[in-house]
Order: structure tokens, then sequence, then C-alpha cells
């Protein structure tokens, strides 16, 4: 028993200092980014103030979080909305989604196709 709570305190500890590690990189690179860019979303041009600033984030370019180099090359900031925007598009190009729908084929129903016949039919 003492063996299985040595090793869950042992886990605990690893998470725990990955979790630490991961914020402090995270303060880090915002802090850069925030100092480097003006305050404006990178897609919508929305800008951000004091008051609202923990709406802009920063993306990172190339999609690797742990690519940060200091002079903000790799970033650039985004309202909420557009970051989200970024990584569905981001996660559906990954997927070929592009121009279909979830199963990955495109539709072939055209609605309006009989329309001139239908109309003449008076």
């Amino acid at each position: 028993m003492a063996m299985n709570q040595e090793s869950s305190d042992k886990l605990d500890r690893v998470v725990a200092d990955a979790r630490r590690a991961a914020d402090e990189r995270g303060e880090t690179y915002r802090e850069q980014a925030l100092k480097i860019y003006p305050w404006v979303c990178g897609r919508c041009a929305r800008t951000f103030t004091r008051t609202n600033l923990r709406e802009l984030t920063v993306h990172h370019r190339d999609h690797n979080h742990h690519n940060n180099p200091a002079n903000g090359s790799n970033w650039e900031l985004l309202c909420l909305y557009c970051h989200d925007n970024e990584h569905q598009r981001q996660l559906e190009a990954d997927a070929g989604v592009s121009g279909a729908n979830a199963t990955g084929s495109a539709a072939t129903h055209s609605p309006f196709a009989d329309l001139k016949a239908m109309l003449g039919k008076k």
C-alpha cells in the first residue's frame, strides 16, 4: 500500500511541475508578445485596453507552443473569437474537410436543378 501512495505522490509532483512549467512558459511569451505588438487583433482589428486585455490571446503561427523566439516571429495577437476560428480552420484542414461535409464527401444535391421546368408547368 505504501508503494502505491509513493508512486501516486511522485506522479502528483510530476504533473504539478509540468503544469507550473507550462504556466511560466505561457506567461513569459504572453508578456513578451504584449510588449512587442500593439493590442489589436491581427484578424478582425479589434482594439484592446487594460480592461479587456484578457480577451486578447497569443497565437502561435506554426501551431507549436514550444516555438517561442524572443523576437516574437512565431506569434500573433488574436481575440478569443479569431483564435478559436483559426484553430478550427486548422483542425478542418488537417482532417481534409475543406469544402466538404463531415464525412469528407461533397454535397451532390442541387435544389434548383429543375426550377425552370417547374415554373413552366403552370
